[in-house]
């Protein structure tokens, strides 16, 4: 048996293996949580409080209890412990007047439109729906503080439970260098204030859930997720049960890209299951939302603004830059105190900065709740950074990739947080992949002209072409302090010399990126079993140990190496003689540290991922419309577990980012979201993507990573939105200080500039 590179076949790591899964997915028979359609299922409607900002005063259930088909109400009475929060206890999981179950947040209050006021347990979706409109409530309304600047300004304090004197309850700094030498050596000053949107996740499968007593007695949830065993720590929680008593199921899922990192349908389902058994009843309870319920219910991309002041010689060498950020947290954390963390990191660039004085802020307002999102903060953060170097190049005249070039992160250099960043920087060399690739010192190549218009063909007079560049990095795994872990466990079977099947039990939540199908291929790799002779049981806390969230582009990095551990457990017992042979390994990486309060000094991360993207675009200068004709997205990935796989993250990604820089606008009035539908919430269609997306794959490995492989699945997001803004100035010799670039905005931001069909760019 060999526990190096190259096992038995083809189809370890550095193979484009095809998904195990592909065919169920794509025929249909993959079931989801929102599949499971049992006759014997009862169904459940959540019902959300429709106030941001609202005392309650009255609640009366009783007519909706005695709707027929009706099985149960549940309310706040019916919670233990009637709190929950990833990082931070400050939700009540439903608003209500009976304060008999422990709460840390006074449970009285709506602070958010989709805080939870009943779950409607029913025969039928017809008599849950009759009941919800059934519920007697009475609200006293207080003022609603809209926005960031409405949360600063006023008295009013939406958790005054945690002590602070204003709703800015979370504050980073990082104090570097010498200020006063740092500006007095800048010949340039490059100072803007940029501002950020919303991003809804608007993942395939909305929010589904099924609950129920398992033959064990505990208390079982199938739901999509990202972290099965936090899920169970928040509803062993909320019901005040031993972990144990909790189990949690991840079936097929639809997407989630951070949007299921928080709880939805987890704790009230639960529950559900949980006070129905206590009375005899035994039927699965079955809840689904709606796309509306999806888009008001869960969190968003965080927005947000940043004031930011860089400074450089005339040769171009940042001497300083001095940056105050807030972050919308809406009315609860999630995990705003995290991202923050990632734009607070971030916000400075991925470049040498002798000198910083950095302010970040999360701010609690009854706006739409920000949480995680594909890329955590550092999309926001690069968005900043990169668009102050591409004018900091334009105010000196430079050629902007001349001026990553001079500035950029290496090994030895002293990163933001007054350490170097972890072994083998490779940001220098994924600049020049990428300015390779596009041909940055080149002219561009004449694209094929395109019209807004269906009917109408393209007018040449009015589009100009542009091209733009950024770069950036982004933590792989969890952050400041955190206590990383990742457990993996593997089996092995045969009755030769060596195993000839092997099991493999993780945690790991499959997003539908193909996380399973890695899986896999690592433990053939570190174990020399093939691959199709190799078993995975995953996604479920009643037969695997913790595996930490996937997310924050960590988990291939964390399982890998949980794997490579359980397979050298495993083989020692199988040179022992056991048959089958088990290893159970833990994986802890290297620690982090929470850095220092007043200067931000210390090491956050244990590995980064890197990224540039150059993009080619044209400007219908008369109608604002855009369209992206080439996109070169380069990362390092360390090594490609499976290529395909790797792209396929890469292309996902950059459609994504697509959206968010160029249509995705979503609305938020007096505290509620206005477009909660797909029909007015505009993701990209087929026809709206780059024409071209080249993907450039290095890998130059970590040194700590397995196999060498880096988190990559972020990445993407990283850069294009200010790579866009760089193409467009360009093309219009206008910089937009905020996105997305819709049509009415880019169009006027073109008459303000004077720059029409006859304007500048190429």
């Amino acid at each position: 048996m060999t526990l190096v590179p190259g096992g038995q076949d083809q189809n370890g790591v550095g193979a484009s293996a095809p998904r195990f899964d592909a065919v169920g997915k794509v025929s249909g028979e993959t079931l989801y949580p929102g599949d499971r359609l049992g006759a014997d299922m009862l169904t459940a409607k959540l019902v959300f409080t429709d106030q941001p900002h609202a005392q309650l005063l009255a609640l009366d259930v009783s007519a909706a209890r005695a709707i027929p088909g009706v099985v149960a109400v549940f309310t706040a009475e019916d919670v233990p412990v009637n709190e929950y929060g990833l990082t931070l206890f400050d939700q009540p999981v439903f608003i209500g007047l009976d304060h008999t179950g422990r709460s840390a947040v006074d449970p009285t209050i709506s602070r958010w439109e989709a805080d939870n006021l009943a779950l409607i347990v029913a025969e039928t979706p017809a008599a849950a729906e009759a009941a919800a409109a059934a519920i007697d409530v009475s609200w006293q309304l207080l003022a609603i503080l809209g926005d960031i600047d409405t949360a600063l300004a006023t008295d009013v304090l939406l958790h005054p439970e945690n002590g602070c004197d204003s709703n800015v309850y979370h504050h980073l700094r990082i104090r570097k260098g010498d200020m006063a030498a740092g500006w007095a050596a800048a010949d340039v000053v490059v100072e803007h204030t940029y501002e950020f949107p919303y991003q809804e996740h608007a993942y395939l499968q909305p929010e589904a859930a099924v609950s129920y007593i398992d033959a064990e007695g505990r208390v079982t949830v199938e739901i999509a997720g990202q972290w099965a065993h936090e899920d169970r720590e928040q509803i062993a929680h909320a019901l005040d049960l031993p972990d144990e008593q909790v189990r949690v199921i991840y079936p097929a899922i639809g997407g989630a890209f951070g949007g299921r990192e928080d709880t939805s349908l987890q704790i009230v389902l639960a529950l559900a299951a949980w006070r129905l058994a206590q009375v005899g009843e035994h039927r699965p309870v079955r809840c689904q939302w709606s796309r509306e319920e999806s888009i008001v219910g869960h969190h968003k991309r965080h927005r947000g603004r940043v004031r930011s002041r860089l400074g450089a010689t005339r040769d171009g060498v940042i001497t300083a830059v001095e940056v105050e950020a807030y972050l919308d947290a809406g009315g609860y954390n999630y995990t705003s105190n995290k991202v923050l963390g990632n734009l607070h990191l971030g916000v400075a660039g991925c470049y040498d900065v002798p000198n910083a004085h950095i302010d970040s802020m999360s701010v609690y307002t009854n706006a739409a709740i920000g949480g995680a999102f594909r890329g955590f903060g550092g999309p926001q953060a690069a968005f900043v950074a990169e668009c102050q170097i591409n004018k900091l190049a334009e105010a000196l005249g430079m050629d902007s990739v001349d001026v990553r070039r001079r500035n950029v992160l290496r090994d030895e250099s002293d990163s933001i947080t007054q350490c170097p960043l972890p072994a083998n920087v490779t940001l220098a060399e994924v600049l020049e992949a990428c300015a390779s690739a596009i041909g940055f010192d080149q002219p561009m190549v004449e694209h094929e002209p395109f019209s807004p218009f269906a009917s109408l063909p393209p007018q040449p007079d009015a589009l100009r072409c542009g091209r733009g560049i950024a770069l950036a990095f982004k933590n792989v795994g969890f952050s400041n302090g955190f206590p990383e872990r990742c457990v993996a466990e593997i089996h092995l079977h045969g009755d030769g010399e060596s195993p000839d099947r092997a099991d493999i039990f993780h945690a790991a939540a499959d997003l539908g990126q193909g996380a399973h199908q890695v899986l896999r291929q690592m433990t053939a790799e570190a174990t020399g079993v093939s691959l199709d002779a190799v078993t995975g049981h995953f996604s479920d806390t009643a037969s695997s140990g913790d595996s930490g969230s996937t997310s924050a582009s960590r988990m291939t990095w964390m399982a890998g190496n949980s794997i490579i551990g359980a397979a050298q457990e495993a083989e020692k017992r199988w040179i022992e003689g056991d048959r089958p042979a088990f290893g159970r390994f833990r994986f802890t990486p290297p620690p982090t540290d929470e850095i220092d309060a007043e200067t931000g000094a210390g090491q956050p991360n244990f590995s980064y991922g890197y990224v540039a993207q150059a993009v080619e675009l044209t400007v219908d200068s008369e109608t604002g419309h855009i369209v992206v004709d080439r996109v070169v997205s380069a990362h390092d990935v360390g090594r490609a577990v499976n290529p395909a796989l790797v792209i396929g993250q890469i292309e996902g990604g950059v459609v994504q980012a697509h959206g968010y820089a160029l249509s995705e606008d979503l609305q938020v009035r007096d505290g509620k979201i206005v477009n909660p539908r797909l029909s007015t919430y505009l993701i990209p269609g087929i026809g709206d993507i780059p024409r071209v997306i080249d993907s450039v794959v290095l890998e130059l490995a970590d040194p700590l990573g397995p196999w060498g492989a880096r988190g990559m699945a972020e990445m993407p997001m990283m850069t294009y939105a200010p790579a866009v803004i760089a193409a467009v100035h360009d093309a219009t010799g206008v910089w937009f200080d905020q996105f997305p670039l819709t049509p009415s905005r880019v169009l006027a931001g073109i008459r303000a500039h004077g720059s029409g069909a006859n304007g500048v760019g190429r």
